[in-house]
C-alpha cells in the first residue's frame, strides 16, 4: 500500500532541519535580536522619560520660587516707591503751608500797618473835619 523509501524520508528530514536551522539563523535571531533590543529602548526611553519629569518638577519648583521671590521683590520696590512718593509729598505739603504761613503773616502785618496809616490819616484831618462840621452847622 504505501512504501516508504527510508532514503527519501532521510532526505526530507535532513531538508527541513537545515532549513530550520537556516531560518533560526538568518530570521529568527535577528528578529528576537530586534525584539529585545526594542524592549530595551523603550525601557530605558521610559526611564529617561521619569528622569525628564522629575527634572522638569525641579525646574518647575525653581521656577515658583524665582517666581516668589520676583513678587516680594517686586512688592518691595513699590513699597520703597509709595514710601518716597509720601515723603515728597509730606515735603511739598510742609513747604506749601510754611509759605502760605508767610504770607499769611506778611498780609497781616501789612494790614496792620495800612490800618495804622489810616487811623493815622484819620486822625490827621480831624481838624478838618471838625471845622467843616462846624461850617455846616454854624450855616444851619
Amino acid at each position: 500500500m504505501l512504501d516508504i523509501s527510508p532514503v527519501l524520508l532521510l532526505s526530507s528530514g535532513i531538508i527541513f532541519l537545515l532549513v530550520v536551522a537556516r531560518l533560526n539563523s538568518c530570521l529568527f535571531k535577528p528578529l528576537l535580536k530586534h525584539m529585545d533590543d526594542r524592549a530595551a529602548s523603550i525601557k530605558k526611553d521610559l526611564e529617561d522619560a521619569k528622569s525628564n519629569g522629575a527634572d522638569v518638577d525641579g525646574l518647575l519648583a525653581e521656577a515658583n520660587e524665582i517666581i516668589s521671590k520676583a513678587k516680594k521683590e517686586a512688592a518691595a520696590i513699590r513699597e520703597q516707591a509709595y514710601k518716597e512718593a509720601k515723603d515728597s509729598a509730606d515735603a511739598k505739603l510742609a513747604s506749601a503751608k510754611s509759605n502760605l504761613e508767610a504770607k499769611s503773616v506778611e498780609f497781616a502785618k501789612n494790614l496792620q500797618d495800612e490800618t495804622k496809616a489810616l487811623k493815622d490819616s484819620l486822625v490827621s484831618s480831624m481838624p478838618q473835619f471838625n471845622e467843616s462840621l462846624k461850617a455846616k452847622l454854624s450855616s444851619i
